[in-house]
């Protein structure tokens, strides 16, 4: 008799393994349950062998019942082969490649297919093994193990395809566990007393879970479904792979009310209840949906690209249920949420673009209360410069690309143009002129934007140290001031010395801040307005009424110039929008100081702040910002026109 004992050993560790496999919750995906079900394909195979193994020395024991068991044990065993290839390929997130062309899954098929006939055959042909007398092999039984090289060799080519898609360890595990099988045929064949294939398939197995199958690396701990590495890792790999797909994109966009409102720890099993909801309808719609938690209520749910009617009624039926009330812990919670549905690639291009669209557009667009196409809301050309911004911004700064535009403001009471505002312009060659907003916020947020704001200031003052700039008669520039650079704390000796390089008086530059630079009140932001304001330089306040600033920090700071915001302008047919603005603009000149106002495009518009008493207006109805050449011309038609 054989020795059987290495199998009992691999017998207990499928068990353990099994147990392990259910109760970490490894079998909500394709590949988890390809993982259990070869365990307990192999496990069948196991009992079966040492059962037939046993009974080979039993006297009186049936051919029948000792064929059957060699027969199961050898189908089961040499499917391993088979399922582990599988596995390797849903692991890569490359079954598409495998089902999506028939004559392929046929190929991939046939050799165990082959095989399989071959074995059940057996009983008949006698060409694989025979129990006349005793259990031996006919000349045949060389294909069992060609067919296994066959699904080792197909399972290699896929892990090199797929290798820059899988880290390091798993990759060697991958290859380790063939290593252990073929380790534990070649000792088969040299001990044929030692039944080693199950625990070497067993070893191959633990080796896999405790370095691929680790669901503690990708199950969000507080919602119980996958969690943001497991988004990134399966969306790069579809994207790697020419996978089509659709996915639910929702984000939760009050979700930090919520939290300031009933805290963490509510807001937490909150997100509970809403992970419930979304399970709870998945499993109505049949489980086709992968369903993820990213972080601060955000949720996706992945379904693949034939599923696209299931994944649109899927997205509604979802957006639907999440605008009832919730009710939790005596709260009655009222989510916004914001969903898209979206069709990747062809809706959304890359892996960055998705991740970097995906992280907060429900802050970018217009929420409607309806599931909305990301083809509606996603501009490819947008999202591309913002994830390039950086190097745009870095070579426009070696090569000067930036530009100054200006555009003129004109004095209701001089009735001409007095000042002009310096606007930063940039034309890229790849992308086109790029949004002045795009360029600030990224700028801010590497450091750029102390260069840019150097360059747009020197390039005032070379304006106004020209002779062109007298000529005009304009009386200042008016330059904008981040609030990144409000905080650095030698603003004002940089303001100062260049306009000291350039010889240009203070009383020729207005420097504006805006409403939100306003409502910081850093010390270094207050010394370095006062120390400019000292030296006789003015300041304007951008956008007035679109921030929240405290009345008394704005009324602190040594201002000139109110900008009124275009918002005012637009809704000035509104009611209780006219009384604010008149009643704003009695107020700002109580406080002497100089009113302008923003985004001016009819002469309706003009004659309606004129009235008004404002000092100054500012608009696309005297013109856009121009390059200095085109504003020079502007000024001095409009002198000669007067």
């Amino acid at each position: 008799m054989r020795n059987i004992s290495f199998d009992i050993v691999a017998i207990i560790i499928f068990l353990l393994l099994i147990v392990s496999v259910v109760t970490r919750k490894m079998t909500r995906t394709r590949t988890n349950k390809l993982f259990l079900f070869g365990i307990c394909v192999e496990l069948a195979a196991t009992v079966c062998n040492i059962l037939a193994n046993y009974l080979d020395v039993v006297p009186g024991v049936s051919v029948a019942l000792r064929d059957v068991l060699h027969l199961f044990y050898l189908l089961f065993h040499n499917a391993q082969s088979f399922i582990f290839t599988m596995f390797v390929i849903s692991y890569l997130d490359m079954w598409h490649k495998l089902t999506e062309r028939k004559i392929v899954f046929v190929l991939f098929v046939l050799p165990y297919g082959a095989v399989a006939g071959l074995l059940l055959t057996n009983p008949l042909t006698h060409l694989i093994y025979t129990m006349e007398g005793k259990y031996s092999h006919q000349p045949l039984f060389f294909i069992l193990y060609i067919v296994v090289a066959i699904y080792f060799i197909i399972g290699g080519i896929v892990l090199f395809l797929g290798r820059k898609n899988i880290g390091r360890i798993q990759m060697m595990s991958l290859i380790g566990v063939v290593g252990l099988v073929v380790v534990g045929m070649v000792l088969h064949m040299i001990l044929p007393s030692q039944l080693l294939g199950g625990i070497a398939v067993a070893l191959g197995c633990y080796l896999l879970t405790t370095t691929v199958q680790r669901p503690e690396d990708y199950i969000d701990t507080m919602t119980d479904l996958f969690k943001l590495a497991a988004y990134a890792r399966d969306a790069k790999n579809a994207y790697k792979n020419g996978k089509h797909w659709y996915v639910v994109m929702l984000n939760t966009a009050n979700y930090e009310s919520i939290v300031n409102m009933i805290g963490f720890e509510q807001a937490v099993e909150l997100l509970k209840v809403v992970a419930d909801k979304i399970v709870r309808l998945n499993k109505e719609f049949g489980n086709k949906g992968t369903i993820y938690y990213l972080d601060r209520g955000r949720y996706r749910i992945n379904f693949p690209a034939k599923y696209k009617e299931l994944a649109a009624a899927f997205a509604n039926m979802l957006n639907n249920e999440l605008k009832h009330k919730i009710s939790h812990n005596g709260f009655d919670i009222s989510l916004i949420p914001c969903m898209i549905l979206a069709r990747c690639p062809e809706d959304i291009e890359s892996f960055k673009s998705l991740m970097s669209f995906g992280q907060d557009f429900h802050l970018k667009i217009l929420h409607s209360g309806r599931v909305m196409p990301a083809s509606e809301v996603y501009n490819p050309e947008v999202f591309k410069i913002s994830n390039n911004i950086d190097a745009i911004i870095e070579k426009a700064l070696e090569t000067n690309s930036f530009q100054v535009y200006y555009q003129p403001i004109y004095s209701v009471e001089k009735r001409k143009f007095v000042s002009a505002e310096a606007l930063l312009r940039l034309y890229d060659e790849e992308h086109g002129f790029i949004s002045p907003e795009i360029i600030v916020t990224a700028a801010e947020r590497s450091g750029a934007i102390h260069k840019i704001g150097e360059f747009v200031f020197e390039e005032v003052c070379k304006f106004i140290s020209g002779g062109e700039f007298e000529n005009l008669g304009l009386e200042y520039i008016e330059v904008n001031l981040s609030v990144a650079q409000c905080m650095h704390g030698d603003l004002a000796d940089k303001i100062l010395l260049i306009m000291q390089q350039y010889n240009v008086s203070t009383d020729k530059i207005n420097l504006e801040i805006t409403e939100t630079a306003a409502s910081f009140a850093q010390r270094v932001m207050t010394e370095n307005l006062n120390k400019l304001s000292r030296s006789g330089v003015s300041f304007s306040l951008d956008d007035y009424g679109t921030g929240y600033s405290n009345i008394k920090r704005v009324i602190s700071l040594p201002l000139k110039i109110v900008k009124l915001d275009k918002s005012f302008v637009d809704e000035q047919h509104n009611p209780k929008m006219w009384i604010l603005l008149q009643n704003t603009v009695q107020m700002l000149k109580a406080m002497n100081m100089q009113i302008v106002v923003e985004g001016i495009e009819t002469q309706e518009m003009v004659d309606v702040f004129s009235e008004l008493k404002c000092d100054y207006i500012q608009g696309y109805f005297f013109s856009r910002p121009l390059p200095k050449a085109d504003f020079v011309k502007l000024v001095e038609d409009s002198k000669h026109s007067a």
